[in-house]
């Protein structure tokens, strides 16, 4: 029974201590994170609920949950987590598939990526996606690694794996999250120590297959046009690019504050979601900017140093996927907004509105959180690991 402990059953003094500074900016994101979206959301809330804390409430809800996954991810024995990856990565994908089932899942804009809860909650699988593929070639690399015999290894399964969840997405029509977590496994693939030289094939096939994508919509055209000629289409698919630039130049260095000197942020539509950034702008100047960048930076730091020191290959690999999701998805949103990239539907990690997505964010730093206290001695035997 001894393999079914759940929580820690060393003695505390054989752990390693908490990466502190790594949940010190974790609760310092969150923090500025609410104050933003209360500042970007309340005319909005106001006009459209009658409530100027509509989104704020909802928020902490979704905040109160994600830390009980923070802890949950943070607590559980490495061994008991490795063990549920099956269950995950398949839950995951089933919750993927119900999207497309009528009356289960919620259609906005032609795309059906949530699924209905109660209290008028949403829930978006393939935030939880990214999260899973991590988790799942996190494992399959650490057990791979562990085979002496080059000829038994393959990549077929890492590969097949985070392409079918990519697939997946792209047909609910969000492409932006399909791509991302291709690219995630891409970048796992790196970490395990694959060669560079097979990713020059792969782009082979990648490349082409993107840009048909792109062009089997007409709204993933649009956008790459606003991206190319971003003074064109100043009142259609290009007013909320444009409307976000604005608000950010009005921000000047100190900001405008959060009263009524906020003039840009109410014309940006839903900037409570992608664009919150560019509200945080115009609130708080390049300062804010400075500010967000520099807690980023530290974030990154104290979670990459975490990942790299830890003595458990798999909590090593699936700390860095988390902490890589987290930077990559905030230097993409950020530049979707400053115009260096074409729009996407990449939130803005604890600051975007979204459930799913604090839920996940959270959930993945008490991973980081966990793997930060891994030692040698909690290395895994490959005959315990095995769940085919």
């Amino acid at each position: 029974m001894d393999e079914y402990v759940f929580l820690a059953d060393k003695p505390i003094e054989a752990y390693r201590k908490s990466d502190v500074g790594f949940v010190a900016c974790m609760i310092l994101l969150c923090g500025i994170g609410i104050f933003a979206l209360f500042v970007c959301s309340q005319n909005y809330a106001q006009r459209m609920f009658g409530n100027p804390y509509y989104f704020i409430k909802r928020q902490l809800v979704s905040i109160a949950i994600g830390f009980a996954g923070f802890i949950i991810f943070a607590s559980l024995n490495m061994k008991i987590i490795r063990k549920l990856i099956p269950f995950i990565v398949l839950g995951t994908l089933v919750l993927c598939v119900l999207t497309f089932v009528p009356g289960i899942s919620v259609e906005r804009n032609g795309a059906r990526r949530w699924l209905r809860m109660p209290f008028a909650f949403t829930l978006q699988p393939s935030e939880f996606a990214k999260f899973a593929v991590v988790l799942f070639l996190a494992n399959l690399f650490d057990k791979q690694s562990r085979i002496e015999n080059p000829a038994e290894k393959s990549v077929l399964p890492a590969v097949a794996g985070f392409t079918l969840f990519s697939v997946v997405i792209i047909l609910q029509r969000d492409f932006s999250t399909g791509v991302f977590v291709f690219l995630i496994g891409l970048i796992m693939f790196f970490a395990s120590g694959a060669k560079l030289t097979w990713f020059f094939p792969a782009l082979l096939l990648i490349i082409p297959t993107v840009i048909f994508l792109i062009l089997q919509e007409p709204y993933r055209i649009e956008r790459i046009i606003a991206f190319l000629r971003p003074m064109e289409g100043v009142r259609t698919y290009n007013y909320q690019s444009i409307a976000a630039k604005r608000a950010i130049s009005a921000g000047g260095f100190w900001g405008a504050g959060i009263g009524s000197g906020l003039i840009w942020i109410n014309t940006i539509p839903e900037v409570q979601a992608d664009y919150i950034f560019a509200g945080w702008t115009e609130a708080m100047g390049f300062f804010g900017v400075i500010m967000y960048f520099a807690l980023l930076c530290a974030f990154a730091w104290r979670g990459y140093a975490s990942s790299f020191s830890c003595m458990n290959r798999f909590a090593a690999l699936a700390s860095f996927g988390c902490v890589t999701i987290i930077v990559l998805q905030s230097l993409v949103n950020t530049a979707v907004v400053c115009g260096a990239l074409p729009t996407t539907g990449i939130p803005l990690p604890f600051f975007s509105l979204g459930g799913s997505s604090i839920i996940i964010t959270l959930s993945m730093c008490g991973f980081v959180v966990n793997a930060s206290r891994c030692t040698e001695d909690e290395e895994l035997e490959l005959e315990e690991l095995s769940y085919e």
